[in-house]
Formats: structure tokens, sequence, C-alpha cells
């Protein structure tokens, strides 16, 4: 696989994460469910709306 196949599989991957993110923050957003984030070494819950 040369460089340009890699960063271009690579870009991918990291497009369909962000898609696969965001659709779940939506259906969470629209059940009124709570994500677990970490922010600064605290854990927290909150509302996937604050997300979106």
């Amino acid at each position: 696989m040369s460089d340009k196949e890699y960063r271009e599989l690579n870009d991918k991957i990291i497009f369909g994460l962000k898609v696969a993110e965001r659709e779940m923050l939506e259906t969470k957003a629209k059940n009124n469910e709570n994500v677990i984030i970490e922010e600064n070494g605290v854990i927290r819950s909150v509302p996937a709306s604050q997300y979106l």
C-alpha cells in the first residue's frame, strides 16, 4: 500500500467515525439520553444535546 493509498484510507475511516459519532449523538439527543465524557481528568454524564 502506497503512502497516498494509506492516507486516503485513513481519511475515509476518520470521516466514517465522525459520521457515526454524529448519528449516535443525534439519536441520544432525540431520546433525551446522556453521554459519558471526560474533561480534564473528570468523568461526567451530560445531555447528548449539549454536544450537538
